[in-house]
C-alpha cells in the first residue's frame, strides 16, 4: 500500500513540478485565471471495483439523461488503456486524448458531437500513466483541459479497477459514483475500491456515491447498498451515499449490441427510467460554487 500511496502522491503533486510552474505553456497564474469562468462545471467520475458491472453504460446513459434536461454534457473516456465510450456509441474517432497529450491535436479538435445531444472525448488507448508526462506535456494538457469548461457537466468514465490514474481522477472530481452489482464478487470489489479511496487519498473531499446496477427489485438494490455503506462506515469511518439502482433490463444488452444507448432506444424502459432518477438524485445534492474545471485540474495535478 505504501508504494501505491507514494505513486499517487507523486502523480498528484507532479514530483514537485507544481512548485515551479516556470515559463511553460501554462504557469500558476494561468491555472488560476480560468477557474472563475469554469467553476460551475460539475465533474462526475464514474468508477468500479471490477470490470463488467456496466460502468461505461452508466456513464453514457447518465450523460444523455442530463442532456435531456438541457445540460451541456461532455463524456471523457479516461480509460487510458482500453477506451470504449466511442464503441458504445458506434463511433470511430480519428483522434483521442493521446494526440492531445502528445500535442498533436488540441482538445477542441478531438471533442466529438454525437447524435444524442452529448459530446465525447475519446480515451487514449495504449497510453498508461498521466504521471509519466513530462512537465511540458503536463502543462499543455492542463491548458487543454480547460476547454471542457464549456460544459455544464463533465462525466469521466474511468478505467475499471484501481490504478493511480483512477484514483487521481476520483480525487479531483466533485462527485464519484461507484458502480456495482448484486454479485458477491462485485460487492467485494466495490468495497475494495472504496477502501483504497479512503486510505490512499489524503483530505478526501468529494461526494462518494453508490449505484447498484442490474437489480431485480428496489429492495435488492437497497440491501446491497446498505451492506456496503454499513461496512464502509464501520471500518473506514467513511460516508457513502446510496444514489439508487438500475434494473436488470433486457433492453441493456440489446442496446449494447446495437451500439445505441438504452435511454434512447427505449426511454420508457425500466433501465432508462432508473438512470433518469439517478440524475434527479444527483441534482438535489448541494453543489458548491468553488467546484468545476479549475478545481478539478488543481486537484488532479497537485495545484491545490
Amino acid at each position: 500500500m505504501e508504494d501505491q500511496a507514494q505513486a499517487l502522491r507523486e502523480m498528484m503533486v507532479g514530483r514537485g513540478a507544481a512548485e515551479r510552474p516556470g515559463p511553460g505553456v501554462l504557469g500558476q497564474s494561468a491555472i488560476d485565471q480560468p477557474a472563475e469562468r469554469a467553476k460551475k462545471t460539475r465533474i462526475i467520475a464514474v468508477a468500479s471495483g471490477k470490470g463488467g458491472v456496466g460502468k461505461t453504460n452508466v456513464s453514457v446513459n447518465l450523460a444523455i439523461a442530463y442532456a435531456k434536461m438541457g445540460k451541456r454534457v461532455i463524456v471523457m473516456d479516461a480509460d487510458l488503456g482500453l477506451a470504449n465510450v466511442n464503441v458504445m456509441l458506434n463511433m470511430i474517432p480519428k483522434y483521442n486524448l493521446y494526440h492531445v497529450i502528445r500535442k498533436q491535436r488540441t482538445m477542441r479538435e478531438i471533442i466529438l458531437d454525437t447524435e444524442y445531444g452529448i459530446q465525447i472525448v475519446a480515451g487514449a488507448s495504449g497510453f498508461s500513466k498521466i504521471a509519466n508526462l513530462s512537465e511540458e506535456e503536463r502543462q499543455s494538457f492542463i491548458s487543454e483541459l480547460y476547454t471542457l469548461s464549456q460544459a455544464d457537466i463533465v462525466i469521466i468514465d474511468t478505467a475499471a479497477g484501481v490504478s493511480n490514474n483512477v484514483l487521481g481522477f476520483v480525487a479531483a472530481a466533485d462527485d464519484a459514483i461507484i458502480v456495482t452489482t448484486p454479485e458477491p464478487t462485485a460487492i467485494t470489489d466495490a468495497y475494495g475500491i472504496i477502501k483504497i479511496i479512503a486510505t490512499e487519498i489524503d483530505n478526501l473531499n468529494i461526494g462518494l456515491k453508490l449505484v447498484v446496477n442490474r437489480v431485480h427489485s428496489v429492495t435488492e438494490g437497497r440491501r446491497v447498498a446498505e451492506r456496503i455503506i454499513s461496512i464502509s462506515g464501520q471500518f473506514l469511518n467513511l460516508k457513502v451515499e446510496y444514489l439508487g439502482c438500475i434494473y436488470d433490463d433486457p433492453i441493456v444488452p440489446a442496446s449494447v449490441l446495437k451500439q445505441k444507448p438504452f435511454i434512447v432506444q427505449d426511454p420508457k424502459s425500466k433501465a432508462a427510467i432508473s438512470v433518469a432518477h439517478l440524475v434527479t438524485r444527483i441534482e438535489k445534492t448541494q453543489f458548491a460554487d468553488d467546484k468545476g474545471i479549475g478545481r478539478f485540474i488543481k486537484k488532479l495535478f497537485g495545484k491545490d
